[in-house]
């Protein structure tokens, strides 16, 4: 028996249940339909890879995000572009001798997204909200494949000193 398309790249042939975004593909060739699961560090990615597009070019953000990205990935990106002022007065005052200006803006978006995760966790929706420190984690991970040698440690050491701040109680915002 001839295997489907859908089965030759491995995933399961399952209906969509939301509509092409957020992860569902369709074969034009034999119409099959199926649910792509994407890793929470590659959509997370995307919102920031789309972020910084935006900050870059000043397109609308609708324009930056990948085509078909998911649910996550757009809510990460909007809800950091909607609180940008409110997550750079954050990055201001945990960024000891930087101004937000001077940050790259590529770790100025990982450092945004991560924030966002930190500060909102109910702003991208998942299963179950991911540990602050799986935020920190992704976002030096990031900085330290897409950023100079010295964006990791930056970037660990701004969102370490938000955690600290958030486990404290203190108001952040």
């Amino acid at each position: 028996m001839a295997e489907s398309w859908a089965a030759r790249v491995g995933q399961r042939r399952r209906r969509p249940s939301t509509g092409w975004p957020g992860g569902a593909a369709w074969c034009p060739a034999c119409g099959a339909t199926w649910v792509v699961s994407v890793r929470r560090s590659d959509q997370r990615r995307e919102a920031v890879f789309a972020l910084y597009q935006h900050d870059l070019t000043g397109q609308p953000l609708a324009r930056t995000l990948p085509r078909g990205s998911s649910l996550m990935t757009r809510a990460l990106a909007h809800a950091a572009a909607d609180r940008a002022p409110e997550l750079d007065g954050v990055i201001d005052r945990h960024a000891h001798g930087w101004s937000v200006q001077r940050i790259q803006p590529l770790e100025r978006s990982i450092l945004r997204v991560a924030l966002i995760e930190i500060l909102h966790p109910d702003a991208a929706p998942g299963e179950r909200p991911i540990p602050p420190e799986g935020a920190i984690e992704e976002a030096v991970l990031s900085a330290k494949t897409f950023c100079g040698a010295d964006a990791p440690a930056f970037v660990n050491g701004v969102l370490g000193a938000v955690l600290r701040e958030v486990r404290e109680n203190a108001p952040i915002s």
